[in-house]
């Protein structure tokens, strides 16, 4: 009989898998016994691991000495990375973290929706570094300075750092300047605890294709003229500012950005192109964070939905982007979008580019998509691209209501995609295609995209 394992006790383990967490799976006793979950670890890893954490079925441990590296370890290059929560597999060739993902979806899609479609190759990035739009910096008081960097594992400990490999250089930059004025205008940073100090987050935008940057500071309150100070400074040494925001948000809450936002330089806004389109973004509006795998993600999206006039909906359409790129395809374009700043940039970016077959609605996608089925709406093909916790019943239900010809299903949680996926298979629907995307790399993330077609096999 196995001896329990107790804190402290080290383990000899060969790691034999990966989590969605990117944590290492092993089990000792030669695989037959209890599951130790080990960050930093490769697939082929044999290890010595310290047990930190003893659950009542399994364990988390640590590295304590690599006995056998795996072939698919490499020299991690950036010196926060065993201190951050951004990444999880700088540790690793990209080729292996690629075939991690790709198991993951599909494992996912078996799993939990009981499919096992016959996946395409994952689409991987063309660029792993710098990739990243937009940048939210937590901000602390440490060691009596303003700092800000990235929330460490599972924790909302900030980890000074601002030269994140997966951000443009011009972010540090202009982060480390804004730390700067910071502590010389003595601007202190909000506790989470206390519920105290003004500035919480540093927010950056950055159009991939036109360079225009956004700097938006998250407050607890917007009448503080230290904060102009910062704006005028910053406007004065970076031409490729174009707006400078405050968003209040003076809630005990984890949510980052609250409802309201005052402009105290240059625009609301600032601009990129996406699939040849010119798109307005403003705080609030969801941009895909890396712009150039995002384009090739939609690709993908326009040939699985194969338009050839009709009426296409595109629901939890966000500034429009992925529904704008397949206008000159269909005879009617509608998104359905719940945030009203988004909604408005939609509404502009069809109007910038001259697309006038399109509709947005302002509301719940779930709500008005019923609304759309009850006032006889009949799509050729639907797009989705839910937040992470997928479709609610509502939406799903209208949508077989309308009973399109093709859905798009796009999802950035493969384990809510494959349980919407399984629902609508259980209502006249199969998959045609299925196709991991890497539009995050480096981190557990990764985007799915689903043709599913009306009709049974």
């Amino acid at each position: 009989m196995q001896k329990p394992l107790k804190k402290n006790d080290i383990v000899r383990l060969e790691i034999t898998g990966i989590t969605n967490e990117g944590n290492g799976v092993g089990r000792t006793e030669n695989g037959g016994g209890i599951v130790v979950f080990v960050p930093f670890t490769a697939i082929g890893d044999i290890a010595d691991v310290k047990i930190v954490k003893v659950m009542k079925s399994f364990c988390y441990g640590i590295i304590d000495k690599i006995i056998t590296g795996s072939e698919d370890r490499i020299q991690s290059d950036c010196e926060a990375f065993f201190k951050c929560g951004g990444c999880a597999f700088r540790h690793i060739s990209y080729e292996a973290e690629l075939k991690i993902k790709q198991d993951f979806v599909s494992d996912c899609f078996k799993r939990i929706g009981g499919l096992t479609p016959d996946f395409e190759e994952i689409l991987g990035a063309e660029n792993i570094d710098y990739y990243r739009n937009k940048s939210q910096y937590p901000v602390a008081l440490h060691d009596g300075k303003a700092v800000c960097g990235f929330y460490s594992r599972r924790s909302h400990r900030v980890v000074p750092f601002t030269a994140c490999k997966l951000q443009p250089v011009i972010f540090q930059r202009i982060a480390d300047d804004i730390l700067a004025c910071v502590n010389k205008l003595c601007i202190p940073p909000y506790d989470e605890e206390t519920q105290t100090g003004l500035l919480r987050h540093i927010y950056l935008r950055r159009g991939y294709n036109s360079g225009e940057i956004m700097v938006c500071l998250v407050v607890t309150d917007f009448n503080d003229s230290r904060l102009c100070e910062i704006a005028a400074n910053l406007s004065v040494k970076y031409p490729e500012i174009k707006s400078i925001v405050l968003n209040k948000n003076d809630k005990n809450t984890n949510v980052i950005l609250g409802k309201e936002c005052r402009t105290i330089f240059g625009e609301d806004t600032i601009f990129d192109t996406m699939c040849g389109n010119k798109i307005e973004l403003s705080p609030m509006s969801f941009y895909q964070v890396n712009t150039k795998q995002a384009q090739r993600l939609y690709d993908v999206a326009k040939n699985y939905a194969d338009l050839n006039g009709g009426i296409l909906i595109d629901l939890y359409c966000g500034a429009g982007t992925i529904g704008l790129s397949m206008a000159d395809r269909c005879g009617k374009l509608i998104g359905v979008e719940i945030i009203p700043e988004a909604v408005k940039n939609a509404k502009k970016n069809a109007l910038m580019n001259n697309i006038k077959n399109a509709e947005f609605i302002c509301g719940d996608s779930g709500l008005i998509a019923q609304e759309l089925a009850q006032r006889g709406e009949k799509p050729d093909v639907i797009i989705i691209d839910p937040p992470r916790s997928g479709c609610d019943e509502k939406t799903i239900e209208a949508i077989v209501k309308m009973s399109p010809d093709r859905i798009v299903m796009i999802s950035c949680n493969p384990a809510t995609a494959a349980r919407d996926a399984k629902i609508l298979c259980e209502q006249n629907y199969h998959i045609k295609k299925a196709k991991a995307v890497d539009l995050f790399p480096r981190t557990t993330h990764v985007e799915t995209i689903v043709l599913l077609q009306r009709g049974t096999l």
